[in-house]
């Protein structure tokens, strides 16, 4: 059995699809701050089969929820002070999404002007889509964050 030790004050991102915590680990952008990170790659799960974990020491304030909500709302953050959980927080797809994702329509202004903020609105919550706010070009991607 592995046994990573556990984190005095920080976060741990769970139930992460297995094989996607690394490219979280770089969407979030984790790999610039100076902080410790565990990242447990497929982990046993009851409920999902196999699942990555990611333990992250330091300020929740550093996590970016609404890239986190758009590359999964499953995934459970949980806050952890004085080496307890204290706080579980379900995310949520975002409304509205701000330079996460590129507006891939070459008409869009978002082409031509390239200081103008890339923001794309949750347009249906069901199937999960956005749309640019501009153009209204649907974003087909997977959720790969730039």
């Amino acid at each position: 059995m592995l046994n990573v030790g556990a984190i005095t004050e920080g976060f741990v991102l769970d139930h992460i699809h297995a094989g996607d915590s690394l490219s979280i680990y770089h969407d979030l952008k984790l790999d610039k701050l100076d902080c410790c990170v565990a990242i447990i790659k497929n982990a046993r799960s009851n409920k999902m089969g196999k699942k990555d974990i990611l333990k992250v020491e330091c300020d929740i304030d550093m996590l970016d929820l609404d890239v986190l909500g758009f590359i999964d709302h499953n995934i459970t953050v949980n806050i952890i002070k004085g080496e307890k959980v204290v706080e579980k927080k379900q995310l949520q797809l975002p409304k509205e999404i701000k330079n996460i994702i590129r507006c891939v329509n070459p008409r869009c202004i978002t082409s031509i002007e390239q200081e103008l903020d890339q923001i794309f609105l949750l347009t249906d919550k069901e199937t999960e889509t956005y749309r640019c706010k501009y153009c209204e070009e649907k974003y087909k991607g997977h959720k790969k964050v730039r």
